[in-house]
């Protein structure tokens, strides 16, 4: 018997409507586990800073792990300026899709919301700590034939020669950390901006700058050339690859302990299961033996903990650094 009229429009109507349902099931189905599939394509690596420095080389090593482990490329981008808020800003207002990812360092994240009244980005708001990768001080560093062998002796050659005396300085926290330097000593050093802590060291090395408080991975080459000298170290202990640089407080300048640290981020609204995906890749990379290898060669001290645990060592340094800031009147804009 042919169909009637209303009956082929009930027809229709019941295609249409199972139709409707499946494509709403399908993305539903999607999101049940949005890992799954996760990567699809290359990853992005977002580094604040030019290339040679401590938070470019860890990028590029977690990169090249993170490649092998997920099948898929794993591209550094170095985004450099204005101390890491552009890159910092930028990856904030990615998609949150679990392919651009930033590693941030305790000036992006936890230090210029300290000193700057104005940041295009909130820490806690705008991202999802992911991983810490790795903790480290900072080493005083000057040219090696610089006329200072001790911290002594820079405060007194920067007393005596204020128009040479200046420090280079590539983010807030290695800007703070001077100053807090410089409050401690009364050495009048001038600030000089540069686009990551291997320019910086390039600074020193080439006479632009007096001195450089600098994480440890790119002063190491220079120091092993004999191109600059380590005057002191801003941690508790000496450093093991260091045994002959004290530490700030053995050298005269007491209360100075500045650690820093880098880590992985995604944008906040990213998947959670995407996020846990990529933490526990990187806890198993920091694992890796050539990986801590690499790391404690470059005098850091390999980390790889929880997002979770990552979040509340954030959460404190926010604390710590904004009091900081507030007692030394430190401000940056």
């Amino acid at each position: 018997m042919p169909k009637t009229r209303g009956s082929t429009r009930r027809e229709v109507l019941r295609l249409a409507a199972a139709a409707t349902i499946g494509a709403a099931g399908m993305p539903a189905l999607a999101q049940s586990d949005p890992a799954g599939s996760y990567p699809a394509k290359p990853i992005r690596i977002v580094v604040g800073f030019g290339p040679g420095g401590g938070n470019d080389i860890f990028a590029r090593l977690i990169g090249q792990k993170l490649s092998e482990r997920l099948g898929q490329p794993v591209l550094v981008e170095n985004k450099p300026g204005a101390g890491a808020i552009i890159a910092t800003e930028y990856v904030a207002r990615a998609a949150p899709d679990g392919y651009t990812l930033l590693v941030g360092a305790t000036g992006a994240m936890t230090i210029n919301p300290a000193v700057y009244t104005k940041l295009s980005y909130d820490t806690v708001r705008d991202f999802a700590p992911i991983s810490m990768i790795a903790s480290f001080p900072l080493l005083l560093t000057v040219n090696a034939a610089a006329p200072a062998r001790t911290v002594a002796e820079l405060v007194a050659y920067a007393k005596a020669n204020p128009a040479k005396a200046n420090y280079a300085s590539s983010s807030a926290a290695f800007q703070l950390a001077t100053e807090l330097f410089k409050m401690k000593t009364g050495a009048p050093l001038e600030h000089i901006a540069y686009k990551s802590s291997g320019e910086m060291l390039t600074a020193v090395v080439g006479g632009e700058v007096l001195v450089a408080l600098a994480d440890a991975p790119p002063v190491s080459g220079h120091l092993k050339a004999g191109k600059i000298r380590a005057l002191a170290v801003t941690s508790t202990k000496r450093l093991a690859e260091y045994p002959d640089v004290p530490t700030m407080a053995e050298a005269g300048v007491p209360d100075l302990d500045v650690r820093l640290w880098s880590g992985l981020f995604a944008p906040v609204a990213t998947p959670a299961a995407i996020v846990k995906k990529l933490e526990g890749e990187l806890i198993e990379i920091i694992k890796l033996p050539d990986v801590r290898e690499r790391l404690l060669g470059l005098s850091v001290d390999p980390a790889g903990d929880t997002g979770q645990a990552f979040a509340q060592m954030i959460a404190q340094d926010l604390v710590r650094w904004a009091t900081i800031a507030k007692a030394a009147n430190i401000r940056l804009d």
